[in-house]
């Protein structure tokens, strides 16, 4: 295992890792979006983006406590809205439809591929279990090619719901019908981790950015900077 990883609990402590779910931007690359927002917006994308990203979480927060849900696209639409007016920007019709547009055309980090081959070699079922839309998950599978590769596709949005919701998170263990600690967890932000956690998965965090670990009383079970670090946690003891 890599000097990245940091585990605090050995994955052969438990039961064997059956199946592992992922969330969307371990497997795909985000920055296109933050590049495109600095092309639109010169000087002002890294604002846009941060005050987009921060919204857009809130929003699906706020939403799932007031039980006043929406999908996650109208979620992504109006956070860059409220942005935009934030940031006192003017990025009309065009340019806020390039940039939505943009989570429809995400392609898969270098490593995704790979990582995924060899844990379905080694007889692991794969998942999503994202807040993104049915369509936005599909459109992102076919543009990176890796139709096939996932057992179930499951969207968050079939239950009404958002991570860190512990409705959203069961979605998995109904879907591919094993326990919890059979199901391991696959994150790209810390707060996602951290809700896997409460709920009972055990978790690896892919930490593409190198972020602190959230506040929140609980951590990860190991991280890592690549899937290739979570492919060598898995195989380490859990298959």
């Amino acid at each position: 295992m890599t000097a990245s990883c940091v585990a605090e609990r050995g994955p052969a402590a438990g039961p064997k890792i059956r199946a592992v779910a992922f969330d969307a931007f371990p497997i795909f690359d985000p920055r296109p979006i933050a590049a495109l927002a600095e092309d639109l917006c010169p000087g002002k994308g890294a604002l846009l983006s941060e005050a987009w990203r921060t919204r857009q979480f809130e929003y699906t927060w706020l939403r799932v406590a007031a039980r006043e849900y929406a999908d996650f696209w109208q979620v992504t639409a109006d956070a860059l809205v409220f942005a935009e007016r934030a940031l006192r920007l003017d990025l009309g019709e065009e340019k806020r439809a390039r940039l939505l547009g943009a989570y429809l055309e995400l392609d898969a980090w270098p490593d995704a591929l790979p990582a995924l081959e060899s844990l379905r070699r080694a007889g692991v079922r794969l998942s999503f279990l994202s807040n993104f839309t049915p369509r936005m998950l599909d459109a992102a599978i076919e543009r990176s090619g890796l139709g096939g590769m996932f057992d179930r596709v499951l969207s968050t949005d079939r239950a009404r719901t958002y991570k860190p919701d512990p409705r959203a998170y069961r979605m998995a263990l109904d879907a591919l019908g094993l326990e919890r600690e059979e199901i391991l967890f696959v994150p790209f932000a810390g707060w996602d981790a951290a809700g896997a956690r409460w709920f009972g998965y055990p978790t690896f965090w892919v930490n593409r950015m190198g972020f602190p670990a959230e506040e929140l009383g609980v951590s990860a079970d190991a991280t890592g900077a690549s899937l290739g670090d979570l492919v060598e946690f898995v195989k380490a003891g859990a298959v």
